[in-house]
């Protein structure tokens, strides 16, 4: 392992046990930096006091247009003529058509993601004297364009949580799901990772409005709410939906099973929320996050206080929060407009 590689593996681990990064963060992290030792390979780097600020912007640049397969860059007499190069609709490509790309192109909000993971090696290296200084100080990552979250109407949602209906083991956990995710805001990976100890005590009284305690980014511990309809959904699917899912595993003590009994994954939940949303009619994109997006967009619109939606959801910053507040501005001028008979 040669020295940028070192770095690169210590500042991983750094993330990993001394900030408590989950493994989903650290795996990104792990995704931009090996592009990034590839990118310093490719222009004969082997030591971080050889990487200089030129270099750093050199491999923003190459974020932005991309790596193409060394086989694209041939000259043109190498090339065959273009009537062999054609093929029918109907062949299959041959071993000889390799992608592209090796490296895509990233948007800008990826690009900036990259950027932002090697200006973070940087700081750690020249922190722990691995090197004797930054060069990655002065580089500003580019500013992505703020995009306000997407959330669904409360109708939209109404009709999402009933899509599944009650009538299957596998119907009474995605009901379970959704009820969860929309009703305490949590993202993907915290539901998923709930286990059933975690709701001991919490469904006995399923008119009261209990709380559940979910770990986060960060390993941070946040205390969310479990309304009445989230408390009833996953109270019929303990007794009537996951013994069954249960007895095709191996005791997994996971709240939300898969079909052979084990722990429903991030990406299985996802497709489980693709395919309510097109029995529910809902044409518009969604993902886990949508539900997260309308929690929070719905909670504003109701009158909450955005520094109580910041707990909620578990947000390090009010600024995080904030965007959400852009909506409900636009949704109160909309009501104004379309509601007030002086307001045209």
């Amino acid at each position: 392992m040669d020295r940028i590689e070192r770095m690169i593996s210590s500042y991983l681990d750094h993330l990993a046990v001394e900030r408590g990064l989950s493994a989903n963060t650290v795996a990104g992290y792990r995704r931009d930096l090996r592009r990034y030792a590839e990118y310093l390979g490719d222009e004969g780097i082997d030591e971080p006091a050889m990487i200089t600020p030129a270099v750093i912007t050199g491999f923003a640049a190459s974020l932005a247009e991309g790596v193409p397969e060394p086989d694209h860059d041939r000259n043109a007499g190498d090339q065959k003529p273009a009537q062999e190069q054609k093929t029918t609709q109907d062949q299959k490509p041959t071993q000889d058509q390799k992608p592209m790309w090796r490296h895509p192109p990233l948007v800008q909000s990826s690009s900036a993601r990259a950027l932002a993971a090697v200006r973070g090696v940087h700081k750690f290296a020249a922190e722990e004297a691995i090197t004797a200084d930054n060069p990655a100080a002065r580089i500003t990552p580019p500013k992505p364009p703020r995009r306000l979250p997407k959330a669904l109407p409360l109708d939209a949602v109404q009709a999402l949580l009933a899509a599944p209906g009650t009538e299957t083991p596998a119907a009474l956990r995605d009901t379970a799901l959704l009820e969860l995710l929309y009703g305490t805001g949590g993202r993907i990976s915290e539901i998923v990772g709930l286990d059933v100890d975690e709701l001991s005590g919490l469904l006995t009284d399923p008119d009261e409005v209990g709380g559940l305690r979910v770990i986060g980014k960060g390993n941070k511990e946040r205390f969310v709410p479990l309304g009445r309809y989230a408390k009833k959904a996953v109270a019929d699917y303990l007794v009537r939906g996951r013994p069954e899912l249960a007895r095709r595993g191996r005791g997994a003590p996971a709240l939300l099973l898969n079909a052979r009994g084990g722990r429903l994954s991030r990406q299985g939940a996802w497709l489980i929320l693709q395919q309510t949303a097109e029995r529910a009619k809902i044409n518009s994109d969604i993902s886990p996050h949508t539900l997260r997006h309308s929690f929070a967009t719905h909670l504003l619109d109701g009158g909450a206080d955005v520094r109580v939606v910041q707990e909620l959801l578990g947000h390090a910053s009010v600024t995080t929060t904030q965007i959400y507040t852009l909506v409900t501005v636009d949704h109160l001028r909309e009501v104004y407009l379309t509601s007030h008979p002086r307001a045209r």
